[in-house]
C-alpha cells in the first residue's frame, strides 16, 4: 500500500517551551537518565522498529536534545546541528497510533518523574502539554 504523506494543520506546532526551571531542578544527568528510561519503555513498545538497533546512541541524541529544551546547554545543536526534527522522522510511517505509543511510553517514565528524578512537580502538566503538541508535528502519515 502506497503511503500518503500528511502535514498537519496549521505548521509547527504552537506550544510554549518547558521552563527552564526544568533543567536548574534536574541537571543534565537526571534529564539524561529519564531520557534513557523513557527509550527503555520504546525498547518494548511496538514502535521499536523506527529506532536503531543501538538504542543507547538514539537516547544520548535524544537526551542532548531534551538538556537544550528544558533550559540546559545547547548539546544537540553542537553535536548534531539544527535538529530539524520533522525531516528527520519523515523516512518514518508516524501515524496517529504511532504517536499515541510515543506519548504513552513518555507518560509512564514521567509518571514518577518527581521522585525519580527531580522533575519540579509544577512544571509536569505544561511539559506533557509541549509533550502532545509536539508530537503532533512528528505525524506524516495518514
Amino acid at each position: 500500500m502506497a503511503r500518503r504523506i500528511s502535514q498537519p494543520a496549521g505548521g509547527p506546532p504552537q506550544t510554549e517551551r518547558p521552563s527552564p526551571e526544568i533543567y536548574r531542578a534536574m541537571g543534565e544527568d537526571k534529564i539524561n537518565r529519564m531520557i534513557h528510561d523513557f527509550y527503555a519503555e520504546l525498547e518494548k513498545s511496538t514502535i521499536r522498529e523506527m529506532f536503531p538497533a543501538d538504542m543507547e546512541k538514539s537516547a544520548d541524541k535524544s537526551a542532548a536534545f531534551f538538556i537544550g529544551l528544558l533550559g540546559g546547554p545547547p548539546l544537540y545543536h553542537e553535536r548534531y546541528g539544527q535538529p530539524m526534527l520533522r525531516a528527520r522522522h519523515m523516512p518514518f510511517r508516524i501515524d496517529a497510533d504511532s504517536r499515541e505509543v510515543w506519548l504513552g511510553c513518555f507518560k509512564r517514565v514521567l509518571t514518577d518523574a518527581p521522585e525519580r528524578y527531580g522533575f519540579p512537580e509544577e512544571h509536569l502538566p505544561a511539559f506533557v502539554d509541549f509533550l502532545d503538541g509536539f508530537s503532533l508535528w512528528m505525524v506524516n502519515t495518514e
